[in-house]
């Protein structure tokens, strides 16, 4: 007898500084504190331990 797949559900939320909507598979509580991964970076520059040649293909100016 064959397993039936079982559906995964997607929940659509967005960003609540630059509006940038990503997809999860998981239900948030608090859906007001998610934050894309830019947005994070730009409120915490000092943070940002990306490689060079990613920051280069995004643009990010070196300081």
């Amino acid at each position: 007898m064959a397993k039936r797949r079982r559906e995964q559900r997607t929940y659509k939320y967005s960003c609540t500084l630059t509006n940038e909507e990503f997809v999860l598979t998981t239900k948030v509580d608090n859906p007001d504190d998610l934050m894309s991964v830019n947005a994070y970076y730009e409120m915490n520059p000092e943070e940002d331990d990306r490689p060079d040649d990613v920051k280069k293909k995004l643009g990010i100016d070196k300081e």
